[in-house]
């Protein structure tokens, strides 16, 4: 072969292996973007089922803390009675001591289950833990609980039976009162 020849496959040869290294090239960027793109899929797969995780054991845990809740709301009426027959009882005998004893084992066990009861008497009106039943009319501010007609009671700090309660209006003398003086101004400008 002549030199001219020889460079000529040299060049060639050297041209096919610089495509070679092109394609090589071009091939391994290919795959570290495809491997890069991978990554960040299965990073975002692995936040998603993290944050599932999670918000499954919440589920979990909510369902767990209120899992009891129908079982309660059947036995307050049962603890309802039980208080109104200690109340009503006269004779102050073992009998009474007995069912005494036993109401207190009853909300002691339900305390320990996340029952508790709502406070009311003397509080401001508040509908999201209170029902009202009556009005009456006092010198006590307007709005504020009178009475308690019926406990109301929290679980696991979500209301579960509202207090029923009788609540304070204005008395109706101050209105009369506001009423005379509108007549006399009246009757004074010659109306």
């Amino acid at each position: 072969m002549t030199k001219d020849k020889e460079e000529d496959v040299k060049d060639e040869g050297k041209d096919k292996g610089k495509q070679e290294k092109k394609k090589i090239k071009q091939k391994k960027e290919d795959q570290e973007a495809k491997i890069k793109e991978l990554t960040e899929i299965l990073q975002r797969v692995q936040a998603e089922f993290e944050n599932y995780k999670k918000r499954c054991e919440k589920e979990n845990s909510e369902f767990i803390k209120y899992a009891n809740a129908d079982l309660i709301k059947k036995l307050l009426p049962i603890l309802d009675n039980f208080e109104l027959a200690l109340k009503d009882c006269r004779a102050k005998d073992d009998f009474y001591k007995g069912m005494e004893l036993i109401y207190s084992h009853l909300i002691e066990a339900l305390h320990s289950q996340g029952l508790k009861h709502i406070e009311c008497v003397g509080k401001k009106f508040d509908p999201y833990y209170h029902e009202a039943l009556l009005t009456e009319e006092s010198d006590k501010e307007k709005n504020t609980i009178l009475e308690e007609m019926q406990k109301g009671y929290l679980l696991n700090d979500k209301v579960i039976r509202h207090s029923k309660v009788k609540v304070a209006k204005k008395k109706k003398e101050e209105k009369k009162q506001g009423d005379t003086q509108e007549k006399e101004e009246k009757s004074l400008s010659g109306d």
